[in-house]
């Protein structure tokens, strides 16, 4: 007899690829379908479990109760601390295998990193990435990513997705609009981020975003394809967001039938389907469907099952995989880490003596022992979260650390006390109960999108007399006119699927935040206003069984019973120095599906820092938040102010280490502060090059500069050289700590083109080290960086290309306050005019335009351009017209009309005649008469026309 032998895919010892390939040849092609569902299901006859793709771990395990709980993914980018950033990721992987061990539900494919860069801090995802800079996102991805994989040869602890691919920064209508992304962006801005994660080797795959990119959905990028495959020899998985395959049809209009959008996703590179929650059979039908009309073909499948398999076994699904024992969850090591997170992503902005004081006095901070402090603000006694956190096993916000650290302090929120009085006298009332209080987050759920409000407490009512109090409500303007109303017990208004208003949500949240309302003036009534609650439209209304919304509602006057400000105020005046904490709440104004509309601190905060300034000079601006805002007036009139993103469990007691000097302030801003809204462009531009956003481009004075940060000490830069050797430009300068206090610095690598002939960067960071210095420490850096990070993307000849010439590396503190300047002189041939002739034009690969936007050539590859009214121009530079131009064809779809100019003069017009279709293109030729010789040349489009190309004929 011979021994029973195991299938080939269940043998450790052979090469992954031939056991991969054994298993997908043993299933069904009703097994495989079933397998790229988001949930896919078991294979009992294999004995193949089930394999869950997404499980959120953007800082910390996400959705599945308790864990954990890091600094958002901004607060990391600050810490300019990729190491750090490493351990938070290996942290969480191992919080998330202790918690699949005792809950299979959750998942061991971690959709986390987002590396979307932080091109417009109006955002409402902004708390997602890590920076504006392609460098420093790309620098931290591949620390988290590392640390999320584990470091052993085989098995993965978890397996990364990158998000979202690709120019996704706008939540307005995200799921319909484009993006127009001209090449430069492309390969100089948005790729790279994404680059470096891949080529690290720690990363599983991609999730494409909800917005289309030059006119195609991105979950149709032939990108994915062309550069992200081709970037790697791994196998890389890519997996839908959520609803997006249906918004191929539904929303985008971009096919006519499910069937034709699926396969066509399928084609692009999409793996695995994120659809219809756990329900994977209404995509199984899709993909069937798909097969049986010959949309796809079962090598389609194939290559998409391929791919999870892939994953499963890097996982160690089928083999004894030795992170399956991985119990470190909320350990001491975790529980300090979260605090060293929280401390390092802390930037001070600004730091000036006390206002009264004597000349040539200290700086404000840190606060000396025995200050009286008060401590005020909406966010003083808050430790928010935000959609991708877990929930809390510890918490500590400002006022706990600061009482922790300093003793009794002053404390008062700033909320407005109000009651809510109606037209017929009575009062609002919210009923006491006691019912458990109920933690949001605390539950699992595989989406939480669907969890239900409470109904178990009793709806608010009316009270029955004029002489009866009611409730006095702690109502919050969080901007906009965006309130939130609490009641004594801590609850927080909120409604529910029945209608009915109640005091019972413990925080403001949920994927529809059903606690935040807006005053309505109230017709003609004197002073009235009705209630109306945002999520529903309706507005608050008494019936007979309770306080309930509908569509007309009662009219409410709105009784104050103490202003904020009066109260922080008499804080204020109470103390030596007052700490004012201000921010955002990450449901609120600015989060996924909403952008924000202003960089401004909103009104209710102004009012409440303006006041504590007013009753005490020495005032500091604690600044919590998911993203930069514009202060200037706080910036110029208060002596410090500082910066961290909501920081999770141990923020509080960080930021109190941080203000005592217990750690000096390293952290640094991974994005422009600017000064005003009118800095910025326009939500939906995402050509940084073009409108000059971020430091790259950006040529105005920021309110506080990327890379900006100060401490407790001061450092000096000395001895800078840079040599370009053997590939690379070897770049050293010693960094000395001249003051009296040990801290961490961070130094900066820029590089800059000097005489560049396209728009370059004012300085672009190429190299960081965080590093820590005890009073007179030196030490000398080195860092080694590749000679093509002083390139840029050619597009007339569509490569990536480093022109001679003369360029510096900068040694800086910030991209902003540069320390010393060395030159460096790249040899070689500079790149020729463009081959018109030989090549034509690719109207994409403009050096600049005016009034147009890109759109798709075709539903599956290429750009063309398009006017977005009436009419549109485009500017190549350096074209080699040879000894002249005798005729033009113009490659175009639409109608229209397509000039060609040479110095303001036409030498060409050529009219379009309609077409079928947008992708029905048609060629059309004209006579040019141009001049000899290398030249600018300007195109104008006029009309519906899409220009694809234009190709040349030399003079006869």
């Amino acid at each position: 007899m011979t021994a029973h032998r195991p299938p080939l895919f269940r043998d450790p010892q052979s090469a992954v690829g031939r056991r991969v390939d054994d298993l997908l040849a043993r299933l069904t092609t009703d097994e495989r379908i079933a397998m790229l569902h988001q949930f896919a299901p078991a294979v009992e006859r294999l004995d193949v479990g089930a394999f869950r793709t997404g499980q959120e771990a953007l800082h910390g395990v996400a959705w599945m109760g308790p864990a954990t709980v890091f600094p958002q993914a901004v607060g990391l980018g600050a810490t300019w601390n990729p190491e750090l950033v490493r351990r938070v990721g290996e942290a969480v992987s191992r919080e998330a295998r202790a918690m699949r061990a005792k809950d299979d539900r959750v998942g061991l494919n971690v959709w986390a990193p987002t590396v979307n860069l932080l091109r417009h801090p109006l955002w409402g995802r902004n708390e997602e990435g890590y920076a504006e800079d392609p460098y420093l996102t790309s620098a931290i991805a591949v620390a988290y990513t590392r640390g999320l994989r584990g470091d052993h040869p085989v098995h993965w602890r978890t397996a990364p997705i990158l998000k979202h691919w690709l120019a996704h920064n706008n939540e307005t209508d995200r799921d319909v609009s484009s993006a127009s992304v001209r090449p430069r962006v492309l390969h100089e801005y948005d790729l790279r981020a994404f680059r470096g994660a891949v080529e690290a080797g720690a990363v599983a795959g991609v999730m494409p975003a909800y917005n289309l990119v030059n006119g195609r959905p991105n979950h149709l990028s032939p990108w994915l394809r062309e550069h992200l495959r081709a970037w790697t020899d791994r196998e890389l998985l890519v997996c839908s967001d959520a609803g997006a395959p249906s918004n191929l049809v539904d929303s985008e209009k971009y096919f006519a039938t499910h069937e034709e959008a699926t396969a066509a996703a399928l084609r692009a590179g999409v793996d695995s389907f994120t659809d219809h929650g756990t329900d994977g059979s209404v995509m199984g039908a899709r993909l069937r469907g798909a097969l049986e009309q010959g949309l796809i073909g079962q090598e389609d499948i194939d290559r998409a099952v391929r791919r999870l398999l892939t994953v499963r076994f890097a996982l160690g699904e089928f083999d004894a995989d030795p992170h399956e024992d991985d119990t470190a969850y909320d350990t001491p090591a975790h529980r300090e880490l979260a605090r060293e997170a929280a401390e390092q992503a802390v930037v001070l902005l600004r730091n000036e003596p006390r206002a009264e004081g004597p000349r040539g006095q200290a700086p404000l901070l840190p606060l000396a022992a025995g200050t009286r402090l008060a401590v005020v603000g909406l966010l003083a006694d808050e430790c928010k979260l935000d959609w991708y956190s877990g929930s809390l096993l510890h918490r500590s916000s400002p006022l706990d650390g600061l009482r922790e650290r300093f003793g009794a302090v002053e404390y008062a929120e700033g909320t407005d006390l109000v009651r809510l009085r109606t037209a017929s006298g009575g009062v609002l009332l919210a009923p006491a109960s006691d019912a458990a209080d109920r933690a949001r987050g605390a539950e699992v759920a595989l989406d939480p999108a669907l969890l239900a409000g409470r109904t178990d407490l009793p709806p608010l009512t009316v009270t029955d007399s004029p002489g009866t109090d009611g409730t006095v409500f702690a109502m919050t303007d969080w901007g906009d006119g965006v309130l939130t109303l609490r009641a004594a017990d801590g609850r927080y208004l909120s409604v529910a699927e029945d209608g009915f208003v109640r005091a019972s949500s413990d925080q403001p949240g949920g994927w529809v935040v059903q606690e935040t309302f807006r005053l309505v003036p109230a017709g003609d009534s004197h002073g009235e206003h009705l209630l109306q609650h945002i999520a529903t439209g309706l507005h608050v209304d008494v019936a007979a069984d309770g306080v309930k919304v509908a569509a007309e509602g009662e009219p409410l006057a709105v009784e104050y019973v103490e202003r904020g400000e009066d109260a922080v105020a008499r804080a204020a005046a109470a103390a030596d120095v007052v700490v004012v904490v201000a921010g955002n709440d990450p449901h609120i104004n600015g989060r996924e599906t909403e952008d924000r509309r202003t960089l401004a601190l909103p009104p209710h905060q102004e009012r409440l820092w303006r006041a504590a300034r007013d009753a005490n000079p020495d005032t500091v601006l604690a600044l919590v938040s998911s993203y930069p805002y514009a202060v200037p007036e706080a910036a110029a009139d208060l002596p410090a102010v500082l910066w961290t993103a909501h920081g999770g469990q141990d923020a509080g007691t960080a930021l109190a280490r941080v203000l005592a000097g217990d750690v000096s302030p390293a952290g640094r801003l991974p994005q422009t502060w600017y000064r005003d809204d009118a800095d910025l462009p326009d939500l939906m531009d995402y050509d940084v090059i073009g409108s000059r956003q971020t430091y790259l481009y950006f040529r105005g004075e920021p309110l506080f500069p990327f890379g900006h940060g100060l401490s407790y000490t001061r450092f000096a830069y000395t001895g800078l050289t840079a040599e370009l050797t053997g590939g690379r430009v070897r770049v050293r300068f010693t960094v000395a700590n001249t003051g009296a206090r040990a801290s961490d610095e961070v130094a900066q690598v820029y590089l800059r083109a000097v005489d560049a002939d396209v728009p370059r960067p004012a300085a672009e960071l190429a190299a960081h080290e965080r590093l820590h210095l005890a009073p007179g420490e030196s030490r000398e850096l080195a860092f080694d960086v590749p000679v093509e990070a002083l390139g840029h993307w050619d597009v007339a000849h569509g490569r990536w290309t480093v022109e001679p010439g003369r360029y510096e590396a900068l040694a800086a503190a910030s991209s902003t306050d540069v320390r010393l300047r060395a030159a460096v002189e790249v040899a070689g041939v500079p790149s020729p005019p463009r081959p018109v002739l030989a090549g034509g034009l690719d109207a994409a690969g403009y050096d600049e335009q005016s009034g147009t936007v890109l759109v798709d050539r075709t539903r599956t590859h290429g750009d063309a351009v398009a006017p977005v009214a009436a009419e549109g121009s485009l500017l190549f530079r350096r074209c080699d017209l040879g000894a002249g131009l005798g005729t033009v064809g113009v490659e175009a779809s639409g109608e229209g009309t397509v000039e060609v100019l040479l110095g303001g003069e036409r030498v060409a017009s050529v009219t379009v005649p309609a077409t079928e279709g947008p992708y029905t293109y048609v060629t059309v030729a004209g006579p040019a008469a141009a001049p000899a010789g290398v030249h600018d040349l300007r195109v104008v489009l006029r009309g519906a026309v899409r220009l694809a190309r234009l190709d040349f004929t030399a003079r006869g």
